[in-house]
């Protein structure tokens, strides 16, 4: 696989999103509950303008999802990944760190002077790539979500973009 294209999303990119959810969607990965057939990819407080994909071959294997952490102006400064997939033919081929590097990128674009994630405590394959481009654990939530009759820890990472 050649290197993704990384791009700002589209809102014509709704559906590619909502069904690459559905596709990737893991307890592995995830908190929430599974998104439905007929949800939404794109909210009022999430929109096009809040997520990069990564496309190989004219097809969206991949996003990242950048928000801020708080509404609150005395961390206007921080930015947060709110969110990675990548399907599942793409994995271990450079597009979540790909994503992770434009999501690094762009929020300093947008000022930021430090960028933050949580990551379930199993997943360490998102752990090890996150690591790897220079965020490290700040904190840990043991036991923070029930998900399938198991307790997951919450994992804080973060890194500095000055």
């Amino acid at each position: 696989m050649t290197e993704p294209f990384i791009r700002p999303a589209r809102a014509e990119d709704e559906g590619d999103l909502a069904r690459l959810d559905r596709e990737t969607w893991s307890h592995e990965f995830a908190v929430m509950p599974r998104p439905g057939p007929d949800e939404p990819f794109f909210r009022e407080t999430c929109g096009p303008d809040a997520h990069l994909v990564a496309e190989h071959d004219g097809r969206l294997v991949g996003y990242v999802r950048l928000g801020r952490p708080t509404p609150l102006q005395c961390n206007e400064h921080v930015r947060d990944i709110r969110g990675l997939a990548v399907a599942e033919e793409a994995r271990g081929r450079g597009a979540g760190r790909a994503l992770v590097r434009a999501a690094v990128a762009e929020a300093r674009r947008r000022g930021a002077r430090r960028i933050t994630l949580r990551v379930l405590g199993h997943n360490t394959a998102a752990r090890a790539l996150y690591a790897s481009e220079g965020f490290a654990v700040e904190g840990v939530l043991p036991g923070e979500f029930l998900l399938d009759g198991v307790y997951a820890d919450d994992v804080l990472m973060g890194r500095p973009l000055v």
